[in-house]
């Protein structure tokens, strides 16, 4: 059976998230972080060289790193659920967003954060590129979730479940308002209906309601 190993109030929620969409047998071995750094206890850190969840297992197989082990999960267990097939005209606009979360906002997000922690004048040039690129990030994001109701089109589809953790309980780290994007706050509102998302919250974070306001989460 697939073992998922979920560092709570991280991104491997985003795993829990994909196998409860795809309804696929799992177990779930939950990880605090540890207080002291606030990052992945030893006994995960052994788990794979990367050192931080997501990590899932599978037989002998060990793999880390979200973006593969979504490929692994829905090309082996996911019998065409959530993904696009390369003949159909979403296909690149699939593609693209799957790897958008990771490849693109969550890095913008990073160093904008890096920023406002380092405490640079908003003149300085690397914080303003920081925040520009952040914000340009998240534009595109909103304009194609008010032109769009999911990211690859009118079907949900594992693209939507990769975004929505840098939107969500990621702004525990990096409080950020998401006032001027109502195209995102539009989605999170469908993503929250989703019976399968709610589910893999109560199992992955119990307790935990990730904020999809528009106010930046309290530190």
């Amino acid at each position: 059976m697939l073992t998922v190993h979920h560092l709570q109030r991280g991104q491997s929620e985003r795993i829990v998230w994909l196998c409860e969409e795809l309804n696929i047998p799992y177990e779930l071995k939950l990880y605090p972080r540890d207080p002291r750094t606030f990052m992945s206890p030893p006994e995960l850190q052994a788990l794979h060289p990367s050192k931080s969840a997501p990590i899932v297992q599978d037989g002998g197989i060990t793999l880390a790193e979200s973006g593969a082990i979504f490929e692994y999960i829905l090309t082996k267990y996911g019998d065409g659920k959530l993904s696009v097939s390369p003949s159909a005209d979403n296909y690149a606009d699939y593609l693209y967003f799957l790897h958008f979360a990771n490849g693109t906002l969550q890095p913008a997000l990073l160093r904008a954060r890096m920023a406002t922690k380092m405490g640079l004048p908003p003149d300085d040039i690397g914080a303003r590129l920081a925040l520009n690129g952040m914000k340009k990030s998240l534009k595109l994001l909103n304009d194609r979730l008010s032109a769009s109701q999911w990211l690859a089109g009118d079907e949900f589809t594992a693209a939507d479940i990769m975004v929505v953790f840098s939107l969500t309980t990621m702004r525990l780290f990096f409080p950020y308002s998401l006032q001027e994007y109502q195209g995102i706050l539009g989605f999170l509102q469908r993503v929250n209906k989703r019976d399968a998302y709610r589910s893999a919250i109560a199992k992955s974070d119990p307790g935990f309601q990730p904020p999809m306001s528009a106010e930046a989460p309290a530190q």
